[in-house]
């Protein structure tokens, strides 16, 4: 185990805990150019990391009354197909040509906080969408979660304000239980067709990653949501830009 485990996963929990589940999705970088896994195994190791470090992060959130229960159970079912065809998808694809549409998937995600950061989006009071959007974005968001082994929070938080009308402060609460739902169950697919964990980093690393959860949930109460998005929207672009110069050329030679 490399000693730089367990702060690393504490880093990616302050992430989460204070942004919700778009956090996560630093944990398959640094699993792979750091912590040295393979994109598979980084995706497989990221799943069993959200999932657990989710659940716990989901406590500070709860008591301060910010989590719904009912609509982030329905929308993390709505789902879980979504989350099983992107768990069969991800193992049929090269690792190079994988990480090479996570920096991709990066850059979008970037560029949706930016949007909503210039908008001033905040949340709530939006009408009830029809159901077949809420089921077609729930999807969307677990078709994320099983082929890159992230959490989807960066999806989850303006689909439920969008969607669902959420405040930005209930969104990011709630995404943390969408985020432990869609995980286990592409996790669980993951295990019918044998998966191979790095425990001995895994298990340190989603201890350091729930301890972390705990501390940004104090983070959310006390900071910006917004600040804290450009600042981490600004992060993102450069890891897209490292991550896709160092598998673009590869990936495009193996298409």
């Amino acid at each position: 185990m490399s000693l730089w485990t367990l702060p690393l996963g504490i880093l990616v929990g302050i992430v989460m805990g204070s942004l919700g589940g778009g956090g996560a999705i630093l944990t398959i970088p640094l699993l792979v150019y750091v912590l040295h896994q393979s994109p598979h195994a980084a995706t497989e190791g990221s799943l069993l990391i959200i999932g657990i470090s989710s659940l716990i992060g989901l406590w500070p959130h709860h008591r301060t009354g910010r989590v719904r229960w009912v609509d982030g159970a329905l929308f993390g079912a709505l789902g879980i197909v979504g989350s099983m065809m992107g768990s069969a998808a991800s193992t049929q694809v090269e690792g190079e040509v994988l990480m090479a549409l996570f920096s991709v998937l990066l850059l979008v995600v970037a560029w949706l906080m930016f949007r909503a950061r210039a908008r001033g989006r905040s949340g709530g009071g939006g009408q009830a969408r029809p159901f077949w959007q809420l089921l077609l974005t729930a999807t969307g968001v677990g078709l994320l979660t099983g082929f890159f082994g992230v959490g989807g929070g960066f999806a989850v938080v303006p689909a439920l304000t969008l969607v669902l009308g959420f405040a930005m402060k209930e969104a990011i609460a709630t995404s943390l239980l969408v985020i432990a739902i869609n995980s286990a169950t592409a996790l669980a697919s993951r295990l019918t067709i044998g998966v191979a964990l790095d425990w001995g980093v895994v298990v340190p690393f989603a201890v350091g990653a729930s301890l972390g959860s705990l501390a940004g949930g104090r983070v959310a109460r006390l900071a910006d949501p917004r600040q804290l998005q450009f600042a981490f929207a600004c992060l993102l672009v450069l890891l897209a830009l490292f991550v896709g110069a160092q598998n673009i050329p590869a990936a495009l030679h193996l298409l």
